[in-house]
Parts: C-alpha cells; structure tokens; sequence
C-alpha cells in the first residue's frame, strides 16, 4: 500500500492558528498579486501528431493545436504551430516539438530525441507586483527570449504587448512561467470559460479520471522552491511525508487549484536517475490522476501497451518509456491534506 504519512510542520501549525500573533499581524498584509491557477505542464517531444495520437489512444482526449489561434488571421500569415493543447480533467497540458519553437528566427529550446517534461507556470493576476516581489527576494526574473529583466516593467511575450516572464532555475529550480490569465474565454483553453468547473467522470473515459491529484517536482534542495511556491505565491504546506511507491520523501503544496509534490528521491529509485540528469536544477517529473477504479485503468494501459513500472494497493506508475517519456501515476488515494472536493 502507498504509505504518504502527513505531518503538518509546526511553523505552519502556528500559522493557521487564527489567535497567534503571526496570523493577526500578517492578515492584514494581502499581496498585490494572485496565482489563480496552474496555467499548463510543458512537454518536450519530438514528433507532435505521434503525441496527438498518443493522448488520443491512451487518454481518450483530442488535443488543440496552438495554431487555432490564427484560423481566423486575414492577413495570409502562418500562426504559430509549436504546440498543442490537450485538456485532462482540470488540467491543460502542452506539449511542444522545440525544433518549431522559432522566435525571431532562432530556435528558443534544444530539439530531443526523447520526450520529457520540461516545466510549469501559473496564471497571475498582478504581473507587475510580482515582478517586483520577486525582485525584492533575489530571485532573478527572464523574457521569452532568455534575457534578464531589469528596470520596473516586467518583460513582455516576444512581439506581444502581453506580460510575460520566467525565474531563473538556479534562483527557483525549474524556468517557471508566469503569464495573466486570459481577459476573456480561450480557444486552448476550456477551464477560462465562464462558470467552468472540473468535469464529472464520465462513462466514455478509459481512465476514470476523477481531477489531478499532484504534481511531482524532484529537488534535493526543497527550501529554494518554496521560497516561490510558499512565501512569494501564498501556497499552503498541506503535508510532509513519504511516497514509498516512487521513492521519495515529500512535502505537499496547495497552490491556487493545483496540489504540487516537492519530492526529494531515494537513491537508486527511478526517480533519482531522472533527478541526476537535470542536475543541479530541479525536474518537473510527473503528474498523478486520481482515478475511480484502478483495476479498470490497468486494464486499459496494459491494453494499449504502457507497461506498469511500479505499484502499491492503491497506486500505479507506467513506465515512461512506454508513455511519451513521463512516468503518470494513477492512484485512489487522496493525499493528507488536500481538501479540494
């Protein structure tokens, strides 16, 4: 059985305690700025209709390509056509085929043989505040085109008058990306339309996916990446603990809609070796569904040929290289702690 033991850490005992002195002297202190939600994954892979054939097969979902956005351009420009966007449950993920991700005439991101998660980011109401805020602690802030952001403006997407910008890895582990949600319903993106809420789980899905239940982030220095998720963003620590399946000891994270596990591998583990590749910074390594019937998953992925690389009673992780490079986890389980409904 996973065993995910919960401990709430005592400094957060005291922060939640509504009669401590911490929790009367901070309420008043409301940031500028909000993450409202996780805006997507980003997966690198190199061949993007086989991962469209891929999610299609394995999740059941169809994807959008990034090109919608230009099905209506009168001006007989080619739009963008680097990614596309597949929804899952409450979750937007999008992969990329980096030998097409050409901005201003260089390509931005190393092309790969092997598909792999690449990174996160969230939408953020406040983009200036938190560049600001951000500033303020040291953690150094780049444009789309890598370049460090200096001055009082944050940086804008490359030919867009847009915010958008990342954290170093060195300063936050991994390039997270920040962007301001959309000011009206997008065609990439079901979960901006008004009244939207996270789907039921639906008879015709192969998975059952009930929602996400985490994200996986490996790190063998957890304090740097809460100094963002934590004391920058206003993420809660919900839990401490172990994930005996994948072979980590944990520390679980509420942020906006999303719960993130900030992992730390045991050597020798499979999460370990993909930790060692991408030292010293962080690895975005993968996302777990909480699903209604395991047995029924199983089924279906042994059907479709991704084997089951790990397990517990309540658990399973594929093996990657049977699942466009991401070991998903599928689990009953509700982490300690997470209390979205």
């Amino acid at each position: 059985m996973t065993t995910r033991s919960h401990r709430v850490p005592p400094a957060e005992k005291e922060r939640t305690d509504p009669m401590s002195e911490d929790t009367i002297s901070s309420a008043a202190v409301v940031p500028a700025y909000r993450a409202t939600m996780m805006f997507h994954p980003s997966h690198h892979v190199p061949d993007l209709n086989e991962a469209e054939e891929w999610f299609r097969r394995v999740f059941g979902r169809d994807s959008i390509p990034l090109s919608i956005l230009s099905k209506n351009r009168t001006d007989g420009k080619k739009g963008p056509d680097y990614s596309t966007f597949t929804p899952i449950s409450d979750v937007l993920f999008d992969t990329i085929d980096p030998k097409k991700y050409v901005i201003l005439g260089e390509q931005r991101y190393a092309a790969v043989e092997t598909p792999h998660l690449k990174a996160l980011g969230w939408y953020v109401e406040g983009m200036t505040e938190l560049f600001g805020e951000l500033k303020r602690r040291g953690i150094k802030v780049m444009s789309q085109l890598d370049e460090l952001a200096d001055g009082d403006e944050p940086p804008h997407a490359a030919g867009a008058p847009m915010p958008l910008f990342f954290t170093y890895p060195e300063d936050a582990g991994i390039r997270y990306e920040f962007m301001p949600p959309p000011p009206g319903p997008s065609p990439l993106d079901p979960r901006t339309t008004p009244g939207w809420t996270r789907p039921p789980v639906s008879e015709d899905d192969p998975l059952g996916i009930v929602c996400c239940s985490h994200h996986t982030v490996l790190t063998d220095r957890p304090e740097r990446v809460m100094q963002l998720t934590v004391d920058v963003l206003g993420g809660t620590v919900i839990g401490e603990g172990r994930d005996e399946v994948r072979g980590t000891t944990c520390t679980w994270v509420r942020l906006a809609d999303s719960v993130f596990e900030y992992a730390v591998p045991d050597e020798g583990t499979a999460a370990h070796a993909d930790r060692a590749a991408r030292a010293p910074h962080d690895t975005y390594h993968a996302l777990t569904f909480r699903v209604a019937d395991l047995a029924k998953v199983e089924r279906h992925l042994e059907a479709q040929g991704v084997r089951i690389a790990l397990r517990s009673a309540d658990t399973i992780v594929v093996d990657p290289a049977t699942a466009l490079g991401v070991p998903w986890g599928f689990t009953t389980a509700v982490l300690p702690g997470d209390d979205r409904v």
